[in-house]
């Protein structure tokens, strides 16, 4: 216990060197014999923060008002990406339904590329939400890097779709549409979701209580056919086709 009646200048010097060396750990009681003291005694502590405020801005204005800060160009620009890996960088946007076959497509497309000798990267819904909160940002990355970049999510809004697509460059973005009618998707419900939606145990799903917005002008449209849909690596060789009729696959 630290008891004070008066502040002396020595106590005031002790205490500013005492809480500048040791403020992350400096734990200690105060009794005071007359509350006047109260704002004298914490004169040091104010003055550390000030000083710590007055430091960072300071060190902030100088970063901003640098003129010696300057992009540095790197010699491995993008046609020297394009010609090591043999390929051009896009981002496949594959939406629809849940259920309506996003992932199952996305692995099919990526194996079909990959016997190709082409260099590919998922970006799965479920994964992405575990740690990435841009998507669209994500796939801008992969491509500018000269990957092949597949995101299979159902990104239920158009105005969210669009964004991505205004992140790339024009052909980057290549929306890819499962155009599965809401009850064959239900009908597959491979992970029991529409089934907690109906229930009411999932608020917002889309396609029961919350819209999708089908695309109005997707580069590609992969239509339900009959009872199913063409198989996996039937509807993955009509997007490599498309890639391929459009030079993604050679430089």
């Amino acid at each position: 216990m630290f008891r004070k009646t008066t502040t002396s200048s020595s106590t005031e010097l002790y205490l500013f060197a005492l809480i500048s060396n040791h403020k992350e750990t400096l734990n200690f009681n105060l009794t005071f014999g007359d509350h006047d003291d109260r704002p004298r005694l914490l004169e040091p502590i104010k003055a550390v923060e000030d000083k710590e405020i007055t430091c960072a801005h300071d060190q902030e204005e100088n970063v901003r008002n640098s003129m010696n800060i300057k992009w540095h160009e790197c010699l491995v620009d993008k046609l020297a990406r394009q010609e090591l890996l043999k390929q051009k960088g896009c981002v496949i946007w594959i939406t629809g339904l849940s259920g309506s076959g996003k992932s199952t497509l996305a692995c099919a497309l990526s194996r079909g590329l990959h016997l190709r000798g082409k260099l590919t990267y998922i970006l799965d819904g479920d994964n992405v939400r575990h740690g990435l909160n841009s998507e669209g940002e994500v796939a801008k990355l992969f491509a500018d890097a000269e990957i092949i970049c597949v995101a299979c999510l159902i990104s239920p809004y158009r105005k969210d779709r669009a964004m991505c697509r205004a992140l790339l460059p024009k052909g980057g973005f290549i929306e890819v549409f499962m155009d599965v009618p809401l009850q064959i998707c239900e009908a597959r419900d491979p992970k029991g979701l529409y089934r907690l939606a109906r229930a009411g145990k999932i608020k917002g799903f889309t396609g029961i209580d919350d819209p999708y917005e089908p695309p109005l002008d997707a580069e590609i449209v992969l239509r339900h056919k009959g009872l199913d849909c063409g198989s996996p690596r039937e509807l993955a060789e009509e997007v490599i086709l498309y890639l391929e009729e459009r030079g993604y696959l050679e430089v």
